[in-house]
């Protein structure tokens, strides 16, 4: 006795992703990647995130919190810009990637994406264009970040190292956009969206070791910012373009950016296709 696989049936005009080649995946994406581009060139302001957080930001911790915990670090402001400077770039990774989520939310309410999912073209290149337009505001809020760094006293020692960090810092934001695309395509507005991604976001950002050393941390939140990826990637960083141990923290940053892509990237896709 023979048992008969069912599949969903396409939506009119839905095109199979496997029937697709290579090729015509990456046409497909590379025309959405110019149509999100054109958007954000008729919209400048959705830009604002990716130019003016990296300054507030970084001027911001500087010079609110540069004293007391650059003394605490042995030094004063210079030295404690030498070390949030570097661990920013993890925080960057993060509050780009929320943008995505509540971006593609917003897209499903004005009925962008159902038009999309009518068109002959592969389903996940509509997601990929996503990260690839969210990971090029990364790196342009990731530099912006580092321009205002160097003004305010920081010292790039290593450039080489310097580009390993901005490469690690895309690698994992990347993978977070995969987290955030789940909950764009799965809550039903994009206030919820934001207000999900900031729930999740600040233990992770401030419960790390991207602000202050975690030495002076109770007990308990040390053992938390042990294994919290965004403290991975702040001392890589830091590492990278400072100086110290980074083959640990590097891997395991690595490791967190592969599972959670290997993870999220096929359930966001899989969403998108049978969303109702």
């Amino acid at each position: 006795m023979s048992t008969t696989t069912l599949t969903p049936p396409l939506a009119k005009g839905q095109t199979d992703d496997a029937r697709i080649s290579l090729r015509g995946h990456v046409r497909h994406t590379s025309a959405l990647v110019r149509r999100n581009l054109l958007w954000i060139r008729q919209d400048p302001e959705s830009m604002f995130d990716a130019v003016l957080m990296p300054i507030v930001f970084t001027l911001l911790f500087v010079y609110v919190f540069g004293g007391s915990i650059g003394q605490a670090l042995g030094g004063g402001q210079d030295q404690y810009v030498q070390y949030v400077v570097p661990g920013m770039m993890a925080m960057m990774s993060m509050n780009i990637a929320m943008a995505v989520g509540t971006g593609f939310n917003q897209d499903f309410q004005n009925g962008i994406m159902d038009r999309f999912r009518t068109l002959p073209i592969g389903q996940g290149s509509v997601l990929f264009a996503k990260v690839v337009v969210e990971l090029m505001r990364l790196l342009i809020a990731t530099t912006i970040m580092m321009v205002v760094g160097v003004l305010v006293g920081f010292d790039i020692t290593n450039w080489l190292g310097l580009f390993a960090a901005v490469g690690l810092s895309a690698l994992f934001g990347t993978s977070i956009m995969w987290i955030f695309l789940v909950l764009g395509v799965s809550m039903k507005s994009a206030q919820s969206v934001q207000a999900m991604g900031f729930l999740v976001l600040m233990p992770l950002q401030f419960g790390s070791s991207i602000f202050a050393p975690t030495k002076s941390m109770p007990g308990w939140l040390q053992g938390f910012t042990d294994y919290n990826p965004l403290s991975s990637l702040a001392d890589s960083a830091r590492g990278l373009m400072v100086g110290g141990p980074v083959a640990h923290d590097v891997w395991v940053t690595v490791g967190w950016s592969a599972l959670i892509t290997l993870v999220m990237a096929p359930i966001a896709i899989h969403k998108f296709r049978t969303k109702s």
